[in-house]
């Protein structure tokens, strides 16, 4: 958490800064764990005063400003990987206290602040050829909002990995997390503790669909704010999507489609949430 929902969710929230010039970068120093940053915050600082923001994008579950630096040639890549916790900000924070970075930006009011309770998320900058050599390749699998059944029968159809564990895997799908896993799973009508070898063209078909439409439904809610509603928005709203989740979260409760109870179980160390009698077991 972070999913794909709701990075994208902030990656559309701080779009009014695509064109800025940055001012200044504020590293706010505080009591609680640093985030990994890199490089080093002065010299990460020297190089964007001065640059303009050409895009904001998402790459997975990573949010990504491309911007021209004003005293050298080629395009840098600030990443931000919210992690557990963090949240790209235009407005004032949750907490001052896990405000990690404060870019100002000339003529313009807002700020665009990354804030991260935990202090999980990292902050890195990198040129185009390290951006490329880390994430070109196939480093990570297809976004998950364009999955392909064929594609992913390709992947994984030789694995014995449960299908929910191997939905997990950025090389994979890209951008899936715990949540939706099990939200799409149960959309294709899939048991997360079937085996991938045991999944024919046609689940993987049906594992595709859901996935597009479970994280597409979810960006239009903007995203998923569960327990304590961590995650917000860019302007520090909770995501609504959490009111539609069909088992995530909702073990013990009845199942909407056949009033079983929905089941929760332990896979590499995280709970999944499923339909016994809903979901097939291939």
């Amino acid at each position: 958490m972070p999913e794909l929902p709701e990075v994208e969710t902030m990656c559309r929230g701080i779009a009014c800064f695509r064109g800025k010039i940055i001012e200044k970068i504020l590293f706010p120093k505080h009591t609680r764990r640093a985030s990994p940053i890199q490089p080093r915050p002065k010299i990460l600082a020297s190089k964007l005063q001065g640059a303009r923001i050409t895009g904001i994008t998402r790459l997975g579950k990573r949010a990504i400003l491309s911007v021209e630096p004003a005293n050298e040639n080629g395009n840098l890549f600030l990443i931000f990987e919210p992690r557990m916790t963090g949240l790209l900000l235009r407005v004032p924070p949750p907490t001052e206290k896990h405000v990690r970075l404060v870019v100002h930006m000339q003529k313009y009011q807002d700020p665009l602040i990354f804030w991260d309770r935990r202090g999980l998320g990292t902050i890195t900058m990198v040129n185009r050829p390290t951006f490329i050599a880390r994430f070109g390749n196939n480093a990570l699998g297809p976004d998950a909002l364009k999955a392909n059944g064929p594609e992913l029968y390709k992947k994984i159809h030789r694995s014995k990995r449960h299908i929910k564990v191997a939905l997990l895997d950025q090389k994979i799908l890209a951008g899936i997390g715990n949540i939706y896993a099990s939200e799409i799973l149960y959309l294709a009508r899939i048991d997360p503790r079937t085996r991938c070898c045991r999944l024919s063209q046609d689940a993987c078909e049906r594992i595709a669909r859901a996935s597009s439409q479970i994280l597409r439904l979810a960006i239009k809610h903007e995203g998923s704010s569960i327990g304590d509603e961590t995650y917000r928005t860019a302007d520090n709203r909770p995501g609504r999507y959490q009111r539609f989740h069909k088992v995530y979260g909702r073990d013990k409760a009845k199942c909407g489609k056949c009033k079983n109870e929905i089941q929760r179980v332990i896979q590499t160390q995280r709970s999944t949430f499923f339909c016994p009698n809903c979901q097939i077991r291939y």
